[in-house]
């Protein structure tokens, strides 16, 4: 375990100050480092982040200038040409330390051809911070001064925008500015993302050397691109990010380079500012999903930093808007570097309400859920400063229908006492209730609602890679039935006994079943969920593992992960395995071990018997209110799922498994008119054979419900789940799976 990030940063950066070409980073504090995890819950102390402050630039504030956003999109009621520069947001800011920073936007309008007319600059800002305390400043950016990047010194060998004017001033249609980093002798290196080239400017903003290409391919928007050459940088996935430490830059790519195998890796580089060269050192860093981006990069030591990753969703939609560190000495067994969460700025406390009900995100919950998140640094050692670009006039992620304010928040870091509370709530397939179910959006999503696991069901692709579907037949649950390239698999299959037509993952290889996207499967009870359809991709168990190990609990534990392994019997029957794969998964994450947060659970016998032999992870015997495991009905075995929790069958279950998963029924019938009856004797008589009762699945809607906590005769009302949940717990339930994370975690609390 590497040095924590607080002792680590302020050890470095003290040694690095004296002979430093940068400016030396703040010293920062870094997101918890828990020990193997005994048990999910816990006590002691962790991490929390808490909005401390915020700022806002309206999105229709015009700086002098002349006229900009001629050939800008329209959105949102707004339409070029602005009579002054607009000012989309910043992608990259330096603190001042005297209240004010430097923020520099990109190139104005997203591509060459539309921003000609927006002159690529670095404003100077003060922030007057809303703390919704006595002597609160009024929560507005104050725009004080700007410097204009330029070539007059004629540097450049390419045409640009003003060639032929005395002061040669840069635009958005000559280069992509991103990442900032000023260096001790006032000067700004930038990096870009047409060449993408790392660019150096005197502190009035003057061009002072030739680009610095990149050494491993060039962007389609490249001024020296070669007829017929194949661009390897994506367009607009340069250098988005940039840290500086020392005498060194570290550029890192915002996307995929074309010719890497891995679509989940992004490279970072070293650049010696004192010889102007690569140094040929690279690390490789992992995002949570295929799609998502590098935001911003902040060094806090020589061999550490701050990376932001995002996705490109926003409002209600977001998935991803992060803050990692990670520790480019210290490399994980797939060989990128380790990384720990330190803000997720979806679930940001906001205990003083500073700005709450003015729009998407601002409540008792604090998130930056904008499409462009784009900026961190350390402002003290205890308060970071995260902001974006707006992407003007297009993005809406607060107000629909109104263009996005430039923002920049406060955010601490401090530490907090937890209890341990003794129930583990289950986001069952992710927070099924709020998002498409087995999407990483579902998990996030019940990750922020205080899970403390998160669910994957898990079946096969074709190419034996594990997927998280609820089935292997997917019409339900995905958009395969409008693609007609697959129309053709349409086929019946006999799974567990039932004839099924449809499509099923193992007629699909991972990369077929990656053109598909998810959909809500019970559009009629969760009509709102459907305006998620058709975004999200069918995450691999890879994946949602990933995700798991990267997130916090909201009391500061590792999330931890429940995967249920769908029709076992089955798959070894088609020669696609689900046990060992699944191993092999854990493994590779870091979970196969006993004190993991991970729980495999089944509704047959034979496979975890199996796993039993191959994993030292805990294991869960899932119980229905009737019928057998299929693997014993498939043996002629006449037991039953009744048979299973007598207190003999529940001896035998402790032979191979930790704990039971039950079916709410088995656990408290209900009566002829619905309402719950009395508990039966599975809970004391599974705690007595030493297994831990988990029961599924607690669902909002009325229809779901015992008939005492239904609010009316409407199916699909909302009705008191946090009632029905605290029944179960007086009955001495150790945890349960629901839909409705967020409701679970308050009948616990």
């Amino acid at each position: 375990m590497s040095t924590p990030l607080r002792t680590r940063a302020a050890r470095v950066v003290a040694a690095a100050a004296a002979a430093s070409l940068l400016l030396p980073a703040a010293v920062a504090v870094a997101g918890p480092r828990p020990g193997p995890a005994t048990e999910h819950h816990h006590g002691g102390t962790h991490l929390t982040v808490t909005l401390a402050g915020r700022a806002t630039l309206s999105a229709d504030y015009l700086a002098d200038g002349p006229p900009s956003g001629a050939a800008a999109s329209p959105g949102n009621g707004r339409q070029g040409p602005w009579d002054g520069q607009v000012i989309p947001g910043f992608s990259a800011m330096v603190d001042n330390h005297d209240g004010t920073f430097w923020a520099q936007p990109d190139n104005g309008f997203g591509a060459k051809g539309n921003s000609a007319d927006f002159l690529l600059r670095n404003y100077l800002v003060r922030p007057q911070w809303d703390t919704n305390r006595r002597g609160s400043g009024s929560g507005e950016i104050e725009v004080l001064d700007f410097i204009e990047y330029n070539d007059r010194d004629h540097v450049l060998d390419f045409d640009i925008v003003n060639e032929d004017t005395a002061d040669r001033l840069l635009t958005g249609a000559d280069f992509d500015i991103e990442s900032l980093v000023r260096a001790a002798d006032g000067t700004f290196w930038v990096g870009e993302e047409f060449g993408p080239f790392l660019l150096h400017f005197a502190a009035d903003g003057t061009l002072l050397e030739a680009p610095y290409a990149f050494p491993d391919g060039k962007s389609p928007g490249n001024p020296y691109l070669e007829p017929g050459e194949t661009p390897n940088v994506g367009s607009s996935r340069g250098f988005e990010a940039m840290a500086g430490v020392g005498r060194y830059l570290y550029p890192v790519v915002e996307g995929a380079l074309a010719n890497d195998t891995d679509p989940r890796r992004r490279w970072i580089y070293q650049f010696d500012t004192r010889k102007g060269e690569y140094t040929g050192k690279r690390w490789a860093y992992q995002t949570d999903q295929t799609a998502n981006v590098i935001g911003d990069a902040f060094a806090t030591g020589r061999d550490s930093m701050l990376l932001i990753e995002r996705d490109d969703f926003e409002g209600d939609q977001s998935v991803t808007k992060r803050v990692y560190e990670i520790d480019l000495g210290t490399k994980d067994r797939d060989g990128f570097v380790r990384k720990e969460l330190v803000v997720d700025a979806l679930r940001i406390d906001n205990p003083r309400g500073i700005d709450a009900g003015e729009g998407y995100g601002l409540g008792e919950t604090f998130a930056l859920p904008v499409q462009s998140f784009e900026t961190v640094l350390f402002v003290d050692q205890d308060t970071l400063l995260i902001g974006n670009d707006n992407n003007y006039p297009g993005n809406d992620a607060r107000v629909t229908g109104t263009p996005d304010d430039t923002e920049m928040a406060l955010v601490d870091l401090k530490r907090k006492r937890v209890a341990d509370d003794g129930v583990t709530v289950v986001g069952h397939r992710g927070a099924s209730g709020y998002r498409p179910e087995h999407t990483l959006a579902a998990y996030e999503t019940a990750i922020n609602q205080c899970a403390d696991y998160i669910e994957p069901d898990v079946v096969s692709t074709k190419d034996g890679v594990l997927v998280a579907r609820h089935e292997n037949e997917i019409s339900g649950t995905t958009d395969v039935a409008a693609h007609a390239e697959f129309a053709g698999r349409r086929t019946t299959k006999t799974i567990d006994g039932t004839r099924i037509t449809g499509w099923f993952t193992e007629d699909f290889t991972l990369a077929e079943l990656r053109t598909l996207r998810a959909k809500e499967r019970l559009p009629q009870v969760r009509p709102q969920n459907t305006a998620f359809d058709g975004l999200y991709l069918v995450p691999t168990l890879d994946e949602v593992l990933d995700l798991a190990r990267n997130s916090r609990t909201c009391d500061g534990a590792p999330v931890g992960v429940y995967p249920e392994t769908k029709h076992p019997t089955y798959f070894d029957s088609v020669g696609l395995s689900l046990e060992e794969p699944l191993v092999a998964e854990l493994r590779r994450n870091g979970f196969d071990r006993r004190d993991a947060p991970v729980i495999v659970q089944s509704f047959e016998v034979g496979n975890l018997k199996e796993l039993d032999e191959l994993t030292d992870v805990p294991l869960g015997q899932l119980v229905s209110s009737s019928g057998a495991p299929y693997d014993l009905v498939a043996a002629g075995d006449p037991r039953t799922y009744a048979d299973l929790v007598t207190r003999q069958g529940l001896r035998e279950i402790a032979r191979y498994a930790d704990g039971i998963g039950a079916e709410k029924n088995v656990l408290i019938p209900r009566k002829a008119d619905g309402t719950l009856a009395e508990p039966t004797s599975v809970i004391r008589d599974a705690h007595r054979a030493g297994l831990e009762v988990h029961t599924w699945t607690f669902r909002r809607e009325n229809q779901f419900l015992p008939a005492e906590f239904r609010s009316s005769a409407d199916p699909n009302g909302i009705g008191d789940l946090v009632g029905e949940i605290r029944v179960f717990l007086d009955a001495g339930l150790d945890g349960f799976f629901s839909d409705n994370p967020d409701l679970g975690a308050a009948a616990v609390r």
